[in-house]
Formats: structure tokens, sequence, C-alpha cells
């Protein structure tokens, strides 16, 4: 089939080298987001996936918006069979979605009809799912509830970050994927409606999400920061300024410490929470870089009973 692929980010790229790779098809163009400024400078810089097109000489749209007349004509210029996506970033209107033959394919990182939205793999975190994965399915108007093509899963790790777990499923997703590319040209797939029920919602995970409540149990902590990490960062403040927690692991034994209480020794830094103490591995303190949790609390001299948390700053 001749395909158009849409995505932007980098976790987008495994699926575009998969159906680059098949025998089967053609990756006629992309379409990404419009370049956006980055680093210090903010001077403009191409997508992951545009980046990646550029070096096969693939034509690369990149429409302000989906629905600008310019770029629905380029699609219908080059006449799809079908469109497979992976995070785009950008809603697509009914104008787009009735241009190729076999419509638009979503690979969602979740098991739908769980976690329909911008953050599955965040949320399924802090859920304690066990059990995650990815699904391929026809895209509609509606937020992620198109009929189902197939689905993998995935165990979640009790040290999974986001960054982690999305890893896994990108590149066990871009095979996915491709086999769904093959079944839509061969007829063998047929999408599925989504069950009614089950249906939960995974937004995007904004900065104040990612605040600790350390009145939480530890569980709950080592989830935030899990979820959290690499984007947007769990943090915390420590007199008055952001610390973002990078890695914690939960000590049942440690019940002495009230939530957020700082006990720092040579070589550990531990702090309370609304069960037992969970001890800090990696921070961030604002405008540095990551460091060893002893390191820092050597640095700033914790002093006894001092806690995490308090009023925001600012």
């Amino acid at each position: 089939m001749k395909l158009v692929f849409a995505g932007t980010p980098e976790v987008a790229v495994p699926a575009l080298d998969a159906l680059i790779a098949s025998e089967r098809h053609e990756v006629a163009a992309v379409v990404t987001r419009p370049d956006a400024p980055a680093g210090r400078g903010r001077r403009l810089v191409a997508s992951p996936v545009a980046e990646r097109a550029e070096e096969e000489g693939i034509e690369i749209l990149r429409p302000a918006r989906p629905r600008d007349e310019d770029f629905l004509a380029r699609l219908r210029e080059i006449a799809p069979d079908c469109c497979p996506v992976v995070a785009y970033g950008a809603l697509l209107p009914r104008v787009a979605l009735d241009v190729p033959a076999h419509g638009w394919v979503n690979l969602h990182f979740s098991l739908l009809p769980a976690w329909r939205g911008a953050a599955p793999v965040q949320h399924a975190l802090l859920a304690g799912d066990e059990v995650t994965g990815a699904s391929t399915f026809q895209i509609e108007e509606g937020l992620d509830s198109g009929p189902v093509y197939g689905v993998l899963t995935e165990a979640v790790r009790h040290t999974d970050t986001s960054g982690d777990l999305l890893t896994r499923l990108a590149l066990a997703g871009a095979g996915l994927l491709a086999a769904t590319m093959d079944g839509i040209e061969d007829g063998t797939l047929k999408p599925v409606p989504q069950p009614a029920d089950g249906v939960t919602l995974a937004p995007k995970i904004q900065v104040e999400d990612a605040r600790v409540d350390w009145a939480a149990p530890a569980l709950r902590v080592d989830r935030v920061v899990r979820a959290c990490t690499p984007a947007p960062g769990a943090w915390t403040l420590f007199r008055g300024e952001r610390l973002k927690l990078l890695h914690v692991t939960p000590v049942p034994e440690r019940t002495d410490l009230a939530p957020g209480t700082l006990d720092a020794g040579k070589n550990n830094v531990y702090a309370g929470t609304g069960s037992s103490a969970v001890e800090l591995q990696w921070v961030q303190p604002q405008g540095k870089k990551p460091m060893a949790a002893a390191d820092w609390a050597r640095g700033v001299r914790i002093a006894a009973g001092e806690r995490l948390g308090g009023p925001a700053a600012g």
C-alpha cells in the first residue's frame, strides 16, 4: 500500500522505520508537527520523525493545522491507501480522515478502551497496572474510540519509569503497526468495536500533577516519581526551591519519619511519607544537573528535622 505516516516525537520513529523496511508498503510522505523552538537559543528544530524522513529522502508535510487547505490538497494528490499514525500530536478533522481509502490507523500505547488520551503510559503507572500494552485502531472523530485492529501486551516492571515502558512499547508496537498494515492490505484484518465498559481516560500530566504529596503512602510516591520520569518530572520543594525526584525506593521498615521529614546519613537519604519512608536515590536541584541524593544532601547540609514540601514557590 501507499502510506502517509503521521508522527512527531522520538517514540514514533521505530514505527516509521518498520514501515520503511517493509517490502509490502511505500511510505510516500510523512506528516509531522512544524519545527519548534528548543534549547537555550530557542532555535527552530525539526521533529525526530522529520529528521528520520529527511535521512530517507521522504517528503515531509508540516501543516500548522491538519485542516489547512494546502496540506489537504497535497494529501489528495499523493492519494495514500492508508495513513498510519503514532503520536502525531494534533486532532485530525473529518475532511482529512476521509482522504485515504483505508482511513487513518493509530498505534496507541494502551489496551483500549483503557487509558484513552495523551498520557496512557503515565496513567498506567500511576494506577499501578501490572499489565499494559498497545493497540492499533481506526481513527474516528471521538477520542481514541475507534474500532481496534490488533493488540499486544507488555508486563509492567516494578522499577519501570514511563520512559522505560514507552521505549519497550514503541519497539514492540512498531511490529504491530506494520502487521496491521499487512492485514488491512490483504483483507485478513477487520476492526472490532471497542467495548462500552472499561473506558478510562489519560489526560496529559501537568507540572502541578507531578508534585509529590508526602502525606500519600510510599507506594503512591514511588508511582508518581516513576510515572513522571522523564517528563514532566516529579518534584517537591526544599528550602523554597524546586527539587526534582528522579528515582526513589520505598523502604517499608522505616516507619519513624513524619511525612516529608528528611533523614540524611553518609550514604543514604530517607524521606517520610504517609506510610513508610522512601529512600531518595537521584535528585536534580533547580538549575543543576542530576546527582546522587547522598551527594546533594552533603552539599546542602540537611539539618535535623528538615522537611520536603511546603507552599509552592513564587
